[in-house]
């Protein structure tokens, strides 16, 4: 029987190294929608053998809130563990001050509920709801700001439906703002064929004299959540001392 070429083997784990960085770009922050890859939270991932992937990660500051903690370990636990050869995940945070109840938590695969017990501050399912509804706004208006660029006016857009929406020719960054707006657009209503495309929070149609009011309300999220990521970054790369223009490099197992 042939050996199998040395390098067969490096490319496996290459390649599954890659998969798993992959599903963790797709993990946001809930406060900012960024991706904690692209935000530089991720600090290592390991691949065992037998399918375990351990996942380290560290936030801004020691005092982050322990539900977006949690929440953010949780996701990436999900995400990872969604990788067919995955056989078991293990997210630890480094250096917060709920650490150890977290990554607890984790290791026994408990809610939050019952990772905080009577610590839990309101219910988890609420709070990203809220967020999920801020991604939705802030990816609503990069949408109407590119359609409106193209020569949209605000009644067509008001009337357009989600077949019509997905059925434009866009240039990458159109398409790139149409796939991830379509992402979060479920946050609002259902997404039928026939639905409306842009609908407000609460699922209601634009009015197309309120549209430069509309955008100025979603320009205000938008602003804050910059401001916000801008100083979540600058802390991070203060707190670990890391050029925030060098990217991180994935990280072997020991073995």
């Amino acid at each position: 029987m042939p050996t199998q070429p040395a390098s067969a083997g490096a490319m496996s784990h290459a390649s599954r190294l890659a998969e798993v960085w992959d599903s963790l770009s797709r993990v946001t922050d809930p406060e900012l929608d960024r991706s904690v890859t692209e935000m530089k939270f991720v600090s290592a991932v390991t691949l065992g053998e037998d399918g375990r992937v351990g996942i380290r990660f560290r936030l801004p500051t020691y005092w982050c809130a322990p539900n977006f903690a949690f929440m953010m370990a949780d996701d990436m636990r999900a995400a990872v563990a969604a990788l067919p050869w995955v056989s078991a995940v293990s997210v630890v945070l480094d250096e917060h001050m709920y650490a150890e109840t977290i990554n607890r938590g984790m290791a026994q695969g408990c809610s939050f509920a019952d990772t905080f017990g009577e610590e839990a501050d309101g219910n988890l399912d609420d709070v990203r709801r809220i967020f999920l509804l801020k991604a939705f706004q802030r990816r609503q208006e990069a949408m109407l700001l590119h359609l409106r660029d193209l020569g949209f006016a605000p009644d067509a857009l008001a009337r357009m439906t989600l077949s019509e929406l997905d059925a434009l020719t866009l240039d990458e960054a159109g398409a790139l703002a149409r796939t991830r707006y379509l992402e979060r657009r479920d946050a609002a209503g259902p997404l039928a064929a026939d639905a409306l495309a842009f609908v407000t929070t609460e699922g209601q149609p634009l009015a197309p004299a309120d549209f430069a009011a509309h955008l100025k309300r979603l320009r205000s999220v938008r602003v804050n959540a910059e401001f916000n990521g801008a100083l979540c970054s600058g802390l991070l790369a203060a707190r670990y001392e890391f050029d925030t223009t060098t990217p991180l490099k994935s990280q072997r197992p020991h073995s």
